[in-house]
């Protein structure tokens, strides 16, 4: 971009972003804000920027953190940012032709207890995820230690809602490579799979349930349980041995 603009390759994004937006009131593809200009480059680099690319950033880190008034602490969630829109995914995550894209919510408990939900769109494979807290940092944690057991062509994209405890989905994106698409507000049909998935959780779950005794093995032993029910979507296969044909093709 400072190349095809004319600008020096050692000015910040926020005033890069700014000049195109100076420069070009009227044509919106032509604008780009500085967190996007940021996480593309450290997507680009999967998680931490090559050495000669830091070296020209005047804080020279190397891990990019959202910060200033876009990421604003209230009930320790954050603040959604810079989302990318579901209406962008990718047409092969609609019609649920690949496997590795998912949908995630969490199921609310007692006194903010909470339990992290994945399901894979293809195969309606389910990850349970033991949460301590749902404040953006530990749920963002806990969802990229998890996604990153799965193989990489299993690790395509999340759909996730308008929820404050994906703020940090950025950090996600560039630690795990995977990108999140946010649905409308209120739209739960938009990633309906794991509304209906969580729907049967109820049944181990039901509301005002106080979640935080169950660890993550409790967790693991359900999500088998359900994974082993077939199901007439999979032609009365199971979403165990859906996803076990999916992962051996990665193979």
């Amino acid at each position: 971009m400072c190349l095809a603009t004319n600008i020096n390759c050692r000015t910040p994004a926020e005033q890069i972003a700014g000049w195109l937006k100076r420069t070009y009131p009227d044509d919106a593809e032509l604008q780009v804000s500085h967190e996007t200009i940021y996480r593309t480059l450290f997507v680009q680099s999967r998680g931490a920027l090559k050495r000669e690319l830091t070296e020209h950033l005047r804080t020279k880190r190397r891990i990019r953190r959202p910060g200033g008034r876009n990421y604003r602490r209230t009930d320790g969630r954050g603040q959604l940012v810079d989302v990318v829109h579901i209406s962008q995914r990718p047409a092969e995550a609609a019609d649920r032709a690949v496997p590795g894209h998912w949908e995630g919510d969490l199921i609310l408990g007692k006194g903010m207890s909470a339990i992290g939900t994945l399901v894979e769109r293809s195969t309606r494979f389910l990850l349970l995820i033991h949460l301590e807290r749902i404040k953006s940092e530990h749920v963002v944690g806990e969802l990229t230690r998890h996604v990153q057991t799965l193989p990489d062509q299993l690790r395509r994209s999340v759909t996730w809602d308008q929820g404050k405890e994906m703020a940090l989905h950025a950090n996600f994106t560039i630690d795990t490579g995977i990108q999140v698409y946010f649905c409308d507000p209120k739209s739960p049909w938009q990633r309906g799979t794991n509304e209906n998935t969580n729907g049967l959780l109820r049944q181990y779950f039901p509301k005002r349930t106080d979640l935080k005794p169950y660890s993550q093995a409790d967790l693991a032993a359900i999500a088998a349980e359900l994974n082993g029910r077939p199901r007439k979507t999979l032609e009365f296969m199971t979403p165990s041995e859906k996803f076990a044909e999916a992962v051996a093709a990665t193979r």
